[in-house]
């Protein structure tokens, strides 16, 4: 796999070993609620709060998001300067990932806020610590509704998620419960058993000169004549796959059986 390289690599690598353990202090004056909750805010150094995170929640935390410095070019203030040297903002984010990573539980993911600034580095120093294999997508939220016109170039309305799974075999995604807008394009015209199902197009704008193993004659059994798909187009499956298809009826030729083209199935 590709490693990214910078001036200090070397040392960077051994940080997050070389971070010493600290005792979390509890400032009463300062707590509220049930202090049996596990909730915690924590001030100090977060490379030394992260190390000092370990011996009670390593491998048991489900859900991480942070959001580093994009390191813009700007000093938002006194206590947050968002204008470091490229190799150190490297330097600072390595040994943090491979913290993060540590407390992560298997079935967890990890979720950091970026821009186009360090979005590109970030990912590769994240395919490393985590696993490429486990990168699972990257998210982009709209930031601004309307355009920047004094930018240089392109007006930027969005910044970027990079979310990695700690083992991604394991991690099981919350999906949203179907709508009935989805549903409604559903519905079962040959009363198949399977249940309700929606055609698909079964050709795809490629030419047979692109892909002649997808260009053939499919029969209609209905009329025993032989469907060509048209000169600028073939079929979405390989003549092997749709004999399959035929096999499973999961080909449609419309109520009379005389669709010019067959539809696919889909359940």
């Amino acid at each position: 796999m590709p490693t990214l390289s910078w001036l200090t690599r070397d040392e960077d690598l051994k940080t997050a070993g070389r971070a010493p353990y600290r005792l979390l202090e509890e400032v009463p004056d300062l707590g509220y609620g049930d202090r049996d909750a596990g909730n915690m805010l924590i001030q100090g150094d977060n490379l030394e709060a992260l190390k000092a995170l370990l011996p009670f929640y390593a491998g048991r935390v489900k859900c991480i998001y942070i959001d580093p410095p994009y390191n813009t070019r700007s000093a938002v203030s006194l206590h947050y300067d968002d204008n470091v040297e490229h190799s150190q903002w490297l330097a600072m984010m390595w040994p943090r990932l491979e913290l993060l990573r540590e407390l992560l539980s298997e079935d967890g993911s990890i979720w950091v806020s970026i821009d186009d600034n360090e979005g590109h580095y970030l990912k590769v120093i994240m395919d490393e610590v985590f696993g490429r294999s486990n990168f699972v997508a990257n998210v982009m939220w709209q930031k601004r509704y309307s355009p920047s016109n004094d930018a240089f170039g392109l007006s930027i309305n969005h910044d970027n998620i990079q979310v990695f799974a700690k083992s991604k075999p394991d991690l099981a995604i919350n999906l949203l419960p179907r709508e009935d807008s989805a549903n409604s394009t559903y519905g079962n015209q040959d009363n198949d058993l399977r249940g309700e199902w929606m055609s698909d197009n079964y050709t795809c704008n490629k030419s047979d000169r692109e892909r002649p193993n997808l260009y053939y004659a499919i029969v209609n059994p209905t009329t025993g004549e032989e469907v060509w798909p048209k000169r600028t187009a073939v079929w979405r499956y390989s003549r092997e796959t749709h004999l399959e298809h035929v096999a499973s009826n999961l080909i449609w030729w419309g109520k009379e059986g005389r669709n010019a083209v067959p539809r696919f199935k889909r359940f």
